[in-house]
């Protein structure tokens, strides 16, 4: 009788073992398959065996699954309570008596990736109207210098030179600054008739925002493939392929140019609209050509929400812009640098701090929109498991991850009821790479990490999401 309850036993193991191996063989040797490249690794998170593989070792594009490593590197450097700030102040000196101000306002910028952003409304409501009345309640009535943004706190290099120069006019091409506002995001309106005709530009918002953009677009069917090309600190750019047709009032996102002089100039203009009069025209550190930065005399503080809250939305949300300011950061923190490739030292630094193999780790940027970017799926498997059993803030890092089939990236995937409160994960997309890694809790109990790499599929990235989803199923249910 024992022996035949442990027949039945191993039977039934390794039938499971084989409905696996047969969810990752079905998916491999689909026909979309034919001339990609998969890294896939899955591991028990408690004592590391490896429960699936195929080629773990690989190096492939991660897309945004890369924000895990820039996350949880600058979650466990920085802390969950570090902020950003803002000042805003003044050079020179100031008659209280006539309200005479003989110097410049300066907005000095902490490196905020969040200030003013769409995702945090609450915490920065109406902040430059505030600006204005702190500004007049010390008195000042005239200012016979000018608004200037010191833009400094960071390099004057916006965007990574492993990025494609398609993407950097785009939204989620935005650059980072010393001081970065509204998401570093422009939406140019457009009305659109027939197909094959020129959409018209109806306004960009935000208001003030003067850019010339050259419209090569054209009306088409009903998806978007509009793209905006435009380089930092320029002040023209084009609009070129196609935006559905139709439409009363579309909007195409693209980056903005120069954060810091914009800000300034609407500054400006809502102090003019108080009624305060400035002599000179608003500029920045880096067009003065200044060396250093501003000590001014502080009139108000804007402190941003603190890490914890920004590493959620940068992962529910897949935020760039707000992954390459950490990336920045952790160069200015902990390197006195604030570039990108400091950040990149500190956090290749703090891999080989935890013990990750990083041999065959090729990271380019903070948020993995460089193609030249390339990780493999062990690796990023056992940064994962690092950070659930080591990690000082891993309930943070857990939580900043979107659960399956409701938040964020992952709100559309993923829905089938077995994935229910069983998988968070970070979500990466690109053209022909779709990437996905994170934390699953098997019907067993068993908790298990996860990355799936896949790179130059054919076919539609459905069917390719499809095969991810039936292979983490399964793992849910067998293991």
């Amino acid at each position: 009788m024992v022996r035949f309850c442990l027949l039945i036993a191993l039977s039934l193991v390794t039938g499971l073992a084989f409905s696996q191996e047969r969810a990752i063989q079905k998916f491999i040797s689909d026909s979309s398959m034919m001339h990609a490249s998969v890294s896939l690794c899955i591991k028990d998170s408690e004592n590391g065996e490896i429960v699936s593989e195929f080629n773990k070792g690989t190096s492939l594009i991660p897309a945004s699954v890369m924000k895990l490593i820039t996350s949880g590197a600058a979650l466990e450097l920085l802390g969950p309570q570090h902020t950003f700030r803002t000042i805003i102040g003044y050079t020179g000196t100031l008659n209280r008596r006539t309200g005479r101000l003989s110097g410049d306002i300066v907005i000095k910028g902490g490196g905020d990736p969040a200030l003013g952003s769409e995702y945090f409304r609450d915490h920065y409501a109406d902040f430059i109207d505030r600006w204005v009345s702190s500004i007049k309640t010390i008195g000042i009535k005239r200012i016979d210098g000018r608004i200037i943004t010191d833009d400094s706190y960071y390099d004057y290099f916006p965007v990574s030179d492993k990025w494609q120069w398609e993407d950097l006019g785009n939204y989620y091409g935005a650059g980072v600054y010393g001081l970065s506002v509204f998401d570093n995001t422009v939406e140019i309106h457009l009305s659109t008739s027939s197909d094959n005709t020129t959409p018209v530009i109806l306004r960009i918002n935000p208001g003030g925002y003067n850019y010339n953009f050259l419209n090569s677009l054209i009306t088409s069917g009903s998806t978007d493939e509009g793209y905006v090309l435009a380089a930092p600190y320029s002040t023209s750019g084009w609009l070129k392929g196609s935006v559905p047709a139709g439409e009363e009032d579309f909007i195409l996102k693209g980056s903005m140019s120069d954060p810091p002089l914009f800000i300034a100039g609407l500054l400006n203009e809502k102090l003019k609209d108080s009624g305060i009069k400035i002599k000179e025209r608003p500029t920045t550190v880096r067009l003065e050509g200044r060396n250093v930065s501003l000590n001014p005399e502080i009139i108000s503080e804007l402190e941003s929400p603190p890490l914890s809250d920004i590493i959620e939305v940068l992962n529910h949300e897949s935020v760039n812009l707000f992954a390459e300011t950490l990336l920045k950061e952790l160069g200015k923190r902990f390197r006195g640098n604030g570039s990108a490739d400091s950040g990149l030292v500190v956090i290749s630094d703090f891999l080989r701090n935890t013990g990750i193999q990083v041999d065959g780790m090729y990271i380019g940027d903070g948020s993995g929109l460089s193609p030249r970017t390339a990780i493999n799926s062990e690796a990023l498997t056992d940064f994962l498991s690092f950070m659930k059993n080591k990690g000082e803030y891993f309930p943070i890092y857990f939580n900043s991850l979107p659960e399956a089939g409701k938040e964020g990236t992952l709100k559309a995937y993923f829905r089938d009821v077995a994935f229910e409160s069983r998988m968070r994960a970070k979500s990466g997309s690109m053209g022909r790479v779709r990437c996905y890694a994170g934390y699953i809790r098997a019907n067993s109990g068993r908790n298990i990490v996860f990355t799936s790499l896949v790179n130059t599929f054919s076919g539609s990235s459905q069917h390719v999401i499809s095969g991810i989803e039936e292979i983490i199923r399964d793992i849910i249910l067998y293991k």
